[in-house]
This record gives C-alpha cells, structure tokens and sequence, in this order.
C-alpha cells in the first residue's frame, strides 16, 4: 500500500529520512546500523516520538497535524535513557487532501492487504454506505472484542498494537479497539483517526471518523437523534453499553486529547 522512497530527503551514514511522500501524509525513515535501539521524532505543533524497529527496510510516520514545515530527527541510543541524534531534516508538507494522513497503515494503524482485518471489513461493508460501513465495524468490535485487563495491568511502554491478533485472541486494551477499528475503517477507505490522550486521569485511546454525510465527526460513537456522541469501542465493549457508560462517553468533557495516529 506504501510505495518505497525515490527522492532522498535526508541522508548520514546508516539513516535515511525520505520526504518524498509527504504530500501523501508520511515520512518513511531507514536505519542500516547495529544499534538496537532507535528513536524517531516528527515534530510541528506537538513532538511525536516512536521507536524506529525494522533494519534495512523502511519505516512510516504518519504526519497528523496537516500542512506545514514538520521536523524529522532520528536518534541512537548511547547509554541509560541517552539517545544522540544522528540525522535531522526539516520538510515542508503540503497534503492532497487533509484525509490522506488518516488512510495509510502506520505504526499504530498496522495492516496491508492481505490482513485479516482488512478482509473481514470487506465482508461487514457488502452493500453498505459510508455511514452504515462504519456502524458495521464498531458494532463488530464492541460485540467481538473482551477488554483484558491482565494486559493492561502489565502492557510495557512502546507497546505497539497488531490488529489481527486483536482478531484471533477476541480481546486487547484500548490501543487495541481503537487501533483494529481504525484499521478496518481506513482499509475501506473511510477516514479515521487512533487518538491518544485522558479520560479522567486515564490514560486511553479511541476513534474519529469522517464520513461524507457529515463531515469530521470528532469522537463519533452514535446518533442520538440530535448529536452524534462520543465514539469510545473499548468503554462501550467493557461496560455492555450501559446507560451509565453511554452517558460518560457522550460527555466530551471527560476526554483530553493529546496524540493522533
């Protein structure tokens, strides 16, 4: 679905930042060295900073904060929590459109055309709208998807999130929910959002969506016959879709944004 990197934006020694893409809404990023320990920043408004994993193959960085001059710099580890940087690119990004960031597979979107995930959003969308594909997979992950909470006690930092095991298992954490359902939206071309931030002093992620009907529906979760409400699968999976739940995750107030995949 990504194509490799033609035009160089950056390159020293062993890592490579290609821009070439970036009116696609991405960076890819290379690293060919020994160091087992690498870090990616993509820096505008707010300082996104990933682990960069693969060795000699390159990796996406989604850029989510629109049109403007992003910073890339690429880090190696040198001791304790020290990172060094190694390479640094400033790159001047003028998207297609403001929804290609939120179509492509990224590090916490993560699928390709033969996922599981990608295949089963195909099946629940046959015959559907915009708007009844995507009530088709949020009602598909609410239903399917068990919250573990032995995870959540023990989740490490870095976690990154891998939808079809979400789909075999039948469970996960909030990135979990929020990361299949966006994937599954994205796979049908529908624009959504993996948003990071607090409920209360929580730490939590769910799902924006842009369906043509509507525009951007910030926090979607369902019509209620004046507004569309807060979108939330991992509370609405957990508590049953209790009224008490429904009535938390229509209060906008309860959430703090803070990251976007």
């Amino acid at each position: 679905m990504l194509s490799a990197a033609v035009v160089l934006a950056a390159q020293k020694e062993q890592a490579v930042i290609d821009g070439s893409q970036s009116f696609h809404g991405y960076v890819m990023v290379q690293y060919t060295g020994k160091n087992p320990k690498i870090k990616v920043q993509v820096i505008k408004n707010t300082a996104y900073t990933y682990d960069l994993n693969a060795r000699d193959a390159f990796e996406v960085y989604p850029f989510t904060e629109g049109n403007g001059v992003y910073v890339v710099k690429v880090f190696e580890h040198v001791g304790r929590d020290q990172y060094a940087q190694l390479l640094s690119q400033s790159i001047f990004v003028s998207l297609i459109n403001e929804f290609v960031p939120f179509l492509y597979p990224n590090q916490y979107v993560n699928f390709h055309s033969d996922s599981r995930a990608v295949k089963l959003a195909c099946e629940l969308a046959e015959g559907k709208d915009s708007l009844g594909k995507t009530a088709a997979v949020y009602d598909y992950v609410v239903e399917n998807i068990c919250y573990d909470y032995e995870k959540a006690k023990n989740v490490q930092s870095g976690y990154l999130p891998n939808v079809d095991e979400t789909l075999r298992s039948k469970k996960g954490i909030c990135l979990d929910y929020a990361a299949l359902m966006t994937a599954m939206l994205r796979s049908l071309h529908i624009p959504a959002k993996l948003v990071v931030g607090y409920t209360g002093e929580l730490y939590h992620a769910w799902v924006s969506v842009y369906l043509e009907e509507e525009g951007w529906i910030d926090n979607l979760f369902y019509f209620n016959g004046k507004e569309w409400v807060f979108m939330d699968p991992t509370f609405l999976s957990s508590g049953k879709k209790s009224r008490e739940v429904r009535e938390y995750v229509g209060n906008r107030e309860n959430y703090y944004e803070r990251y976007c995949y």
